[in-house]
């Protein structure tokens, strides 16, 4: 297995952008990865607070040390995070055909870089799966599913990854968003994922949001492809503190438990395939109601704690198949 690079995209949080790269130095495979890191420039009505955490944020990043290869790109003027993203992303795909994408204020678990590694391995000729997630949301799961990922029609920008061949495919103006304004089915498959996603889309149809994973998800409209998701979230978000552009405060109730086994038993299956069920619950978190834990997530995180979770689930598919 080749490892994936790494791509950083930092601005002005130096708190934060420590964080992100003190976890990311903690993952197993840090040492034998290349990290790109890309700091957006400096906004031309940026106050002169913003400048200095501009500055102490390029100086930190100099300092950043427990990669392969580490490499740096600072813009002279200011990008935008969409157009960030897309340009780096854009530049490292090309060369490694494959990246592992974090921001910086995203806290990632020691095992999400080989996580998305084996992930990006196994799954690369499975056309349809367009990105690797390693956040997710609390909803319950039915009884009946024990598998340890899940995939639906939405994007995960809080730590990813995608191919070269998935992302050239991206159509950032996306072309035909006139045509899915008259036709309502398409507006509702557009939003599988959510139905906050087509008010979204028109957001940055209109120049009210500056967002590509919004475009990124056209992508996955447009052909019909998924995005991969851990069932137990491998990265949290420090940044919904007011600190970011983008982001409003994040409920205490909206992640997932995190993976904390201190062995990695997270099992890839060789089919994956949406289930409605999962999607439509997956979906109902956007409407910003999402439950507390169900039981069944306390039930399934004590049998997993006890080494029993694996063996429960081989023997309910032993049965299901006598």
């Amino acid at each position: 297995m080749t490892l994936s690079p790494i791509i950083l995209f930092v601005y002005n949080r130096p708190k934060h952008t420590a964080e992100t790269v003190e976890a990311l130095k903690k993952n197993e495979l840090a040492s034998e990865s290349v990290l790109y890191v890309f700091a957006d420039g400096i906004k031309k009505d940026a106050s002169e607070e913003q400048i200095e955490q501009i500055r102490e944020v390029r100086n930190y990043i100099h300092t950043i040390t427990g990669f392969k290869e580490i490499i740096i790109e600072e813009a002279s003027t200011n990008k935008g995070l969409a157009n960030s993203v897309i340009y780096g992303v854009t530049k490292v795909i090309n060369k490694h055909g494959k990246a592992i994408v974090v921001e910086d204020d995203i806290v990632t678990h020691p095992f999400f870089l080989r996580f998305m590694n084996e992930c990006l391995d196994k799954y690369e000729d499975r056309r349809d799966i367009f990105m690797i997630g390693g956040y997710n949301m609390a909803f319950e799961f039915p009884w009946w599913y024990w598998k340890d990922i899940y995939v639906v029609h939405r994007s995960c920008s809080w730590g990813w990854a995608t191919w070269k061949s998935r992302w050239d495919l991206a159509d950032w103006s996306v072309s035909d968003y006139s045509i899915m304004c008259q036709d309502i089915n398409l507006q509702n498959k557009f939003n599988r994922g959510g139905n906050d996603m087509f008010p979204m889309l028109t957001a940055q149809m209109n120049g009210k949001i500056d967002s590509w994973a919004i475009r990124w998800d056209y992508s996955l409209y447009k052909h019909d492809a998924v995005c991969i998701r851990p069932v137990r979230t491998l990265v949290t978000n420090n940044g919904m503190d007011g600190s970011g552009v983008h982001c409003g405060p994040l409920r205490e109730d909206y992640t997932a438990p995190m993976y904390d086994n201190s062995t990695y038993r997270i099992k890839l299956p060789r089919k994956v395939k949406v289930y409605k069920t999962i999607e439509s619950r997956f979906a109902a978190t956007f409407t910003h109601q999402a439950p507390s834990l169900p039981m069944s997530w306390h039930i399934r995180h004590t049998l997993d704690k006890l080494g029993l979770y694996q063996f429960c689930r081989k023997t309910k598919h032993l049965l299901a198949n006598k």
